[in-house]
């Protein structure tokens, strides 16, 4: 998951891992949002955006889909880089004849 871009498109890395943000939105689910919030030095507002985000994801959910990411990253990659090697080979084929 990518960290939430500011209003101009900006990405900034947030202090708390996507598993801890996960974590801190489960104590809020069971307690007070203003306690939980003051507790770990957030705003409430943060807890409502991580809520609309993640959801009801459970911190195992966030370290999965986070390997799927990069797994999906590196993929396209490979895919790029194959696209890259084969129009390299086509203008070398046409070339020669």
């Amino acid at each position: 998951m990518m960290a939430p871009a500011d209003k101009e498109g900006v990405v900034r890395k947030s202090r708390f891992s996507e598993e801890k943000m996960v974590s801190i939105l489960r104590e809020a689910d069971r307690e007070p949002v203003g306690e939980v919030a003051k507790r770990h030095g957030i705003s409430e507002q943060t807890i409502y955006n991580w809520r609309r985000h993640f959801g009801s994801m459970d911190t195992a959910d966030v370290k999965k889909l986070r390997e799927l990411e990069q797994e999906n990253a590196r993929l396209k990659k490979m895919l790029a880089d194959r696209d890259l090697e084969i129009d390299v080979m086509k203008e070398i084929a046409a070339k020669k004849w």
